[in-house]
């Protein structure tokens, strides 16, 4: 996955001053004997929970280079970097909030939030009320909007793997490969990246995983003060939530899963990537279809198969002379990717593509060439990989990963193979991988509420059902013929209702609940021609 819905909600953020201190030593307590019917790493995160409570949360003004500004503020919650050992080394967790506007006699208390990746920055969800965005002004006024940088992420501990600058590059090597060099070329480039991330990750490495970022949570929920979590994930967040939820059931309070990822265990990893090519390649097809139908506007072909032919044409010009020296097939796949993500870039990309072909390159250079932190996207990235390839076991033979990326490129050309290199790295890992959590309803887990398009491509919507059918009493509310990834915050009645309801009430729907579209599909843009 790319794997968030950040990319509307703007860039990563540049590590800074909180990240001094990050790894530190834990004082001893009086709670420290561990019961010997109970885990290390159970009875770690206990004691760490405990210090959390104890000493809350000191909220101060963010850092200047964080962009935050009041009425937002920042601090920091201290976890072990290892549970099973909660007097051993720590690392500072980097959350920020903003108070709920409607006052103590309505407060429900705090709304955590994340966004996705894994290694995506959680710290622009409070914006969401200095914004004003009024699809969440309901939930604003019961609850304080939190948001987190989870380990590893931004300002709480920048892990790297690579180079920034050598990351950020351009162009890079066209992702699909017409030889067995251009193949043996990205193989080298994925090992020498893995290897990157144990010379360059350090201790932090080994403890990169979704289970450690769910206890986190729990850590950050007994920092707030707070009995129960109410929590918002989206995307690979959805797939946390779920994992925190099998974990501290009797600790959830409210909790929405948007278009998550499948949680099951045969479905995590590498095959989860295999199916994800194919949903690109559906969600694509579904583009250029709509950019076929509006040929009147943009001239790029009046079918798809027309569409398709000027995609294919484009991208062996860039390849072959990279538009302004920088944008090659790579970053031409890069940014036309978005399309897969959210419909509301539709009409933009067909816009700027438009341009392209009257002989007009500035908006396509710009657009993929756009100022982004070369140090947020790295970090990003290998928060991604570690935390992907520690998480589950990944085939470590390339005959693999060759049979399969070549068979699925004839179906699905796309994303294929810019997919398949991008979580290579995990077939030459450098430390053994865990086992994932099996995802379940625990005894007293309430009602969950999850939310998925049916065409989504980068979580297909056959992992929302499992996911529902895995926790018990939670609903299901599709998003009928709708690709967006990312629901909870696109206008839609159906679905903002019902999520308003739950947030502040606690009430879903006695069955599953069938929502049309947000709205139309997305308006044209003429370009002037």
């Amino acid at each position: 996955m790319k794997r968030s819905a950040a990319l509307r909600a703007g860039g990563g953020l540049v590590a800074g001053a909180l990240v001094a201190g990050v790894v530190t030593a834990a004082p001893a307590t009086a709670h420290d004997i561990r019961p010997t019917h109970v885990s290390a790493v159970d009875q770690g995160t206990r004691i760490a929970a405990e210090r959390a409570a104890a000493a809350g949360i000191d909220w101060r003004d963010c850092p200047a280079d964080t962009g935050l500004t009041a009425p937002v503020q920042c601090g920091r919650v201290t976890v072990p970097l290892d549970y099973a050992q909660p007097d051993g080394r720590t690392i500072t967790l980097t959350v920020d909030r903003i108070a709920n506007t409607g006052g103590p006699a309505e407060r429900q208390g705090a709304l955590l939030h994340n966004p996705g990746g894994p290694g995506a920055s959680g710290l622009l969800f409070p914006t969401q009320v200095t914004n004003g965005d009024p699809i969440w002004a309901r939930a604003a006024r019961a609850y304080d909007f939190v948001g987190f940088d989870p380990r590893g992420v931004g300002y709480s501990g920048l892990f790297s793997c690579q180079d920034p600058g050598e990351f950020a590059g351009t162009p890079k090597p066209d992702p699909v490969p017409h030889s067995e060099a251009d193949k043996t070329a990205q193989r080298k480039l994925a090992r020498s990246y893995a290897e990157g991330c144990r010379i360059r990750g350090g201790d932090l490495l080994p403890f990169l995983s979704t289970e450690n970022t769910a206890r986190d949570l729990e850590v950050i929920r007994a920092a707030l003060g707070e009995k129960q979590l109410n929590y918002v994930g989206v995307s690979y967040g959805g797939y946390l939530g779920a994992v925190y939820a099998t974990l501290f059931p009797r600790h959830v309070r409210r909790m929405i899963a948007d278009s998550s990822v499948d949680p099951s265990r045969a479905k995590l990893g590498y095959r989860a990537n295999l199916e994800q090519n194919l949903g690109f390649q559906r969600r694509w097809q579904d583009w250029t279809a709509w950019v076929a139908r509006h040929d009147a506007t943009y001239h790029l072909g009046d079918t798809a198969a027309a569409v398709q032919a000027g995609w294919e044409k484009l991208r062996a010009d860039v390849k072959a002379h990279p538009l302004g020296g920088t944008v090659g097939p790579a970053e031409l796949t890069t940014l036309f990717q978005n399309a897969l993500y959210y419909d509301t870039v539709w009409a933009p990309l067909a816009s700027i593509w438009s341009s392209h072909r009257v002989g007009d390159d500035t908006l396509l250079v710009a657009a993929a060439t756009q100022a982004t932190n070369a140090i947020a996207a790295e970090n990003a990235n290998a928060v991604y990989t570690a935390v992907g390839c520690n998480d589950n076991a990944w085939p470590i033979d390339w005959t693999t990963w060759d049979r399969d990326a070549t068979r699925l490129h004839r179906q699905a050309p796309f994303m294929t193979w810019a997919n398949t290199w991008k979580n290579l790295p995990c077939a030459t890992w450098p430390i053994r991988t865990n086992t994932p959590v099996d995802v379940r309803s625990g005894g007293g887990l309430p009602p969950v509420l999850i939310v998925h398009s049916t065409r989504d491509a980068a979580a297909p919507y056959s992992g929302a059902v499992e996911l529902h059918n895995r926790l018990e009493g939670s609903r299901l509310i599709t998003n009928s013929d709708a690709g967006s990834h990312g629901v909870t915050d696109l206008v839609n009645p159906c679905v903002n209702q019902r999520v308003d309801a739950y947030l502040l009430t606690g009430r879903l729907d006695s069955r599953n609940v069938v929502c049309a579209p947000h709205g139309q599909e997305p308006n044209a843009v003429s370009t002037g021609r």
